[in-house]
């Protein structure tokens, strides 16, 4: 009980020190232009501030040494004694995700090379094997193969760590999108880490869970409060689920009571609508003749808004796609399905609904059918940026930004509009 209340206040700390940092960031971007610029590519029709990521990492920051504080205090005043260098493991992470924070800010606002941004995550991913031992060097007994040699082990995890960093950067297009699959992940995470016993891992899901939050309201609510996430969030974000597969990965333990679940297709179906979409719009430009690396329109969410559905809906759906997979593999595992069942039923899952809904929105887009034509109709009722309650939610969101006098009009404005509350 003591550990679930460090937790909670973990959980806590990290969403106000991401609310109490979030403007003084948005001030700094707005003051330096540290914004994203629409083009053709891009879905908003204004710049936006790009720093996001910087409120985020300060926030699981604050948050894991309050987790770690907390329990040297617990352990001091409840005789509870921790496992000599317990923490230590976060130490590499924490750096890692130092250098992702600079190198994905360096590339939202100077720009790097796609060469340069591989090199560098392979250098990150290699670090954290060295440094802590963790890797994907075992099937755990899935198509009989237990451990294998580290000549396999490391490029299978560099391979598996780059592929997850970049796929959760390609699937940020859309407002709350990324940052509601890592909320997603990050809780599942937590929860199988909590039940393994694995403390300091727990204590950084739940941090990343808890300071994505309020950047995810502002993100998808906000106005004039709006961020991105930008390149230093998706790597800093991607980097976290890479570490939280290699954990996961080195215990072998699935999540709490799923004695026969497979931990491979667990964080495959943790992972699933960011690395089934990223395969897919992959696959589709190689068999185009175009490099897997060039940008286009060509993922789930483009689909969706293409449809003419509204932003918040697009990641809304997704979330709930991700969890349909999560919740397929948990009734495989509890079932007693052998593993090798469980990785392709994810697998087949995920294809189904991830691939599957992109095909089916691009067809409905194309064709004049009745269900294209009752999607067209029903598309507009799912934007709700003009409704009175969402109107007052981004007033209380934008309302630090505008002095005593502004936010004074603006209330007014509200209230003559829809009526004084």
């Amino acid at each position: 009980m003591s550990f679930i209340m460090i937790l909670a206040l973990v959980m806590l700390v990290s969403l106000l020190s991401v609310r109490w940092v979030f403007f003084k960031v948005l001030k700094i971007a707005k003051d330096k232009h540290l914004v994203d610029n629409p083009d053709a590519r891009k879905l908003q029709k204004a710049p936006v501030p790009v720093v996001g990521g910087l409120a985020v990492f300060f926030g699981v920051v604050i948050g894991v040494l309050v987790g770690v504080s907390m329990c040297g205090l617990l352990s001091l005043l409840a005789d509870l004694e921790f496992e000599s260098g317990m923490f230590s493991c976060l130490l590499p992470v924490v750096l890692s995700m130092v250098v992702m924070l600079y190198a994905g800010a360096m590339d939202d606002i100077l720009g790097l090379t796609p060469t340069s941004r591989f090199v560098l995550e392979i250098l990150v991913v290699l670090t954290i094997m060295l440094s802590t031992g963790k890797s994907i060097d075992s099937f755990h007994g899935m198509w009989g193969i237990e451990n294998f040699s580290w000549y396999c082990a490391v490029p299978l995890t560099v391979f598996a760590g780059v592929g997850i960093i970049n796929a959760i950067n390609m699937v940020d297009g859309v407002n709350g999108l990324s940052s509601g699959l890592c909320i997603l992940a990050s809780l599942l995470f937590g929860l199988s880490f909590y039940s393994a016993g694995d403390i300091p891992n727990a204590l950084l899901a739940f941090s990343m869970a808890a300071a994505l939050m309020p950047f995810l309201v502002h993100n998808v609510f906000g106005n004039t409060s709006r961020m991105f996430i930008g390149d230093a969030g998706t790597m800093v974000m991607g980097l976290l689920m890479t570490w939280f597969v290699l954990s996961t990965m080195h215990s072998g333990i699935p999540l709490g009571g799923t004695d026969g679940g497979s931990v491979i297709a667990m964080v495959l179906s943790f992972l699933s609508v960011p690395v089934a979409d990223t395969l897919r719009v992959m696959f589709m430009r190689v068999l185009n003749g175009r490099s897997p690396f060039s940008p286009d329109r060509t993922h789930l969410h483009h689909a969706f808004i293409g449809l003419g559905v509204s932003p918040s809906i697009t990641a809304l759906s997704e979330v709930v796609i991700n969890i349909l997979v999560v919740a397929f593999w948990w009734t495989l595992a509890c079932c007693d399905v052998s593993p090798e069942l469980q990785l392709y039923g994810v697998v087949v899952a995920s294809s189904i609904l991830v691939w599957g809904s992109y095909f089916f929105l691009e067809h409905e887009r194309d064709s004049d059918s009745r269900k294209a034509r009752w999607l067209r109709n029903f598309s507009p009722k799912t934007h709700f940026g003009s409704r009175e309650w969402w109107q007052r939610i981004s007033f209380f969101l934008d309302s630090p930004e505008y002095s005593e006098r502004e936010r004074k009009n603006l209330r007014e404005r509200l209230d003559r509009k829809f009526g004084n509350l």
